[in-house]
């Protein structure tokens, strides 16, 4: 009786996993930025669109910096372009 309700927890937890993760509307953007003549474009998603917009962001300009404080300057400035993709 014990492993059937294990089992039973388990499928449950695994269930609530899964819709968690992919069954939750999910905002897609891509974003190019530009830093000190250098460009980048990310693509992102998130649950929210804010969400979203911060990762592509984030993403994009950690490639083309150098260290915490250029990527944190290069996430503060506007986008270069932004486009939703949902």
């Amino acid at each position: 009786m014990k492993i059937l309700l294990i089992l039973v927890g388990v499928g449950v937890f695994l269930g609530l996993l899964t819709y968690l993760t992919i069954g939750a509307k999910q905002h897609r953007v891509e974003v190019c930025v530009e830093y000190e003549g250098r460009n980048n474009c990310r693509i992102a998603s998130a649950q929210t669109k804010d969400g979203a917009l911060r990762t592509a962001t984030d993403n994009a300009c950690a490639t083309i910096t150098n260290g915490m404080t250029e990527s944190m300057a290069c996430s503060h400035k506007p986008p270069v372009s932004v486009k939703w993709l949902d």
